[in-house]
């Protein structure tokens, strides 16, 4: 099936099987690998991508369905020469250990920030839930989303 979709601003247009998931689509298609395959059941979070704005588990979503969609990926939000804040303060705060689920717990926290600029603890904690880490309490995690919330909101026009 053709399909065309926007990933990280740039249009593409792909003859996929129908069966393909996003996940191989960014990955063997795009080269995008900063997004992870670890559970391959939509349960781990390493997989997490933003299709308009919304996260969601890339393993599970068929490639079919993001036709027409705009899709964010980790590449997205910012490279090695110009980290995003929230990766910035992902390092900041040594909320990296082997870095796997690193990626979309990124993506994760990026979207919750984009929709609540001032998340409590609470908030931060269930806005990451799908999201596990095998390497960490996610204090670090926690810690590194709510600089990143602080640090946006002396920029608000309201604060």
């Amino acid at each position: 099936m053709k399909i065309k979709l926007c990933v990280n601003e740039i249009w593409y247009e792909f003859d996929i099987d129908v069966k393909m998931s996003l996940l191989e689509l960014l990955r063997e298609k795009l080269m995008l690998t900063g997004t992870k395959e670890g559970c391959s059941v939509g349960e781990c979070g390493a997989c997490t991508v933003l299709v308009d704005g919304k996260n969601i588990n890339s393993c599970i979503y068929l490639a079919v369905w993001a036709n027409g969609k705009k899709i964010t990926t980790i590449e997205g939000l910012g490279n090695p020469n110009n980290l995003s804040d929230i990766q910035q303060s992902f390092i900041d705060s040594g909320a990296i250990q082997c870095g796997f689920c690193t990626p979309g717990l990124i993506v994760s926290a990026n979207a919750l920030l984009d929709e609540n600029n001032n998340p409590s603890e609470d908030e931060i904690r269930r806005g990451i839930s799908g999201n596990l880490c095998r390497c960490t309490g996610y204090q670090k995690v926690v810690d590194a989303i709510s600089k990143t919330a602080k640090k946006r909101c002396e920029n608000c026009p309201n604060h």
